[in-house]
């Protein structure tokens, strides 16, 4: 009776660790606040809307699991419905776009994906691991947005002039001008972050760097693959309305929506209006 119930056990973890991901719950049960209407409602609810976007972005806190069950969430209803979806990553450089490839086409196995990964990013593969084993499973493309952590890092500490020509060549021009929301908002970072051990304006253009190159080569990808949608992973600064979309929104046309996390004291619906989110993913 024992090596019966081992073995039931060993059967029982083996499903376990190989069922294909799957998102934590179906787009009826993801619930969302909708800020323009000031009422909640679900992913179901505002489908009509994103299916007529072209970028849709979705912040997180990179330790948070609920939001990337949440994204996940996302990505999957979308594309049960029909989106050719294209997810846009914050966590790898637009020159890993190769590996990207190589994984979600699967030519490339997990143990060297997660090499690369771990290249590109700091945070803990299982928080992520489901949202890229999905794309695989349905090939859906995954593509880098980021620029290497060199070049940010040297800008934060040396300002953009710092950088060489080379390393300007595929960047487009950054100086710290942003309106009044967003530069409070990076005043914040600063302080939280910084510790008064770097200069603000070159932290201020560290962020811009990050903001702007995304939106650059999502632009870019959509403008060589005009049927599909992006879906942007990136963190809640990134993504709200006056990082990424904003300088979307100034270099091109492409519609969007933008959808954060409600974070208490940060993101909730009580602070936020539609100049910084469309929807608010509403956590237990």
């Amino acid at each position: 009776m024992i090596n019966i119930l081992r073995l039931i056990l060993i059967i029982l973890m083996f499903v376990l660790v190989h069922t294909p991901a799957r998102a934590a719950s179906s787009h009826e049960d993801l619930r969302l606040y909708d800020v323009a209407q000031g009422k909640e409602t679900n992913l179901s609810g505002i489908l009509s809307d994103l299916r007529q976007k072209k970028v849709i972005l979705v912040g997180e806190h990179h330790t948070n699991e609920r939001h990337h069950s949440a994204q996940l969430t996302i990505i999957q209803s979308l594309h049960e419905i029909g989106m050719p979806v294209a997810v846009g990553l914050e966590m790898f450089r637009s020159d890993s776009q190769p590996i990207l490839d190589r994984w979600y086409q699967g030519k490339l196995d997990e143990k060297d994906f997660q090499e690369a990964y771990y290249h590109d990013w700091g945070y803990p593969w299982p928080l992520y691991g489901r949202i890229f084993d999905y794309a695989r499973i349905k090939k859906i493309p995954l593509i880098g947005l980021n620029v290497p952590r060199e070049v940010t890092q040297k800008v934060a500490r040396e300002g953009f002039d710092a950088l060489s020509d080379k390393e300007k060549e595929d960047l487009p021009f950054v100086e710290c001008k942003v309106d009044p929301d967003y530069m409070a908002f990076i005043k914040r970072a600063y302080g939280a972050h910084a510790h008064g051990q770097m200069n603000f304006d070159n932290f201020c253009e560290a962020q811009l760097v990050w903001d702007k190159v995304m939106a650059v080569h999502a632009q870019g990808y959509l403008e060589s693959n005009p049927d599909r949608v992006m879906i942007i992973l990136a963190g809640t600064g990134h993504a709200w309305k006056r990082g990424i979309p904003e300088q979307i929104r100034l270099r091109s046309s492409l519609s969007y929506a933008v959808i954060l996390p409600e974070i208490p004291g940060s993101t909730e619906r009580k602070s936020v209006s539609t100049k910084d989110a469309d929807y608010l993913i509403v956590l237990p």
